[in-house]
């Protein structure tokens, strides 16, 4: 179940600031406030789904194309020259700390090991 007050969806409402990358009605970019790399960036639709699966499974085919486009468009601005890792954890036993889909975009280099 959704959780409406999981820290992005007080980002989406604006009542938590944020360092925003890229935005549109869809979707939401902004720098990770504990970063793990020199580039740290977490995507994420501005619909309410927990976790990829929800998102793949329930979200129309609309909002997924303008999701994937909303992350071209984020690694395109951050200019990382297909030099990034991607990361979308699933589940508390997978590291998934906020419960809204986000897909996280690294650079390289990474700045802890443990993640």
């Amino acid at each position: 179940m959704y959780d409406k007050n999981n820290v992005f969806a007080k980002i989406l409402r604006g009542e938590i600031p944020n360092k925003t990358v890229y935005s549109d009605d869809n979707v939401l970019a902004f720098y990770d406030v504990a970063p793990r790399a020199r580039v740290h960036v977490l995507v994420i639709p501005r619909g309410e789904y927990t976790d990829i699966l929800d998102f793949t499974k329930n979200a129309s085919a609309a909002e997924q194309q303008a999701f994937w486009n909303g992350f071209r468009k984020t690694v395109e601005k951050l200019n990382l020259d297909n030099n990034f890792r991607t990361i979308a954890n699933t589940g508390r036993g997978a590291g998934q700390s906020v419960m809204h889909f986000h897909i996280h975009i690294m650079s390289d280099e990474r700045f802890q090991e443990d993640f």
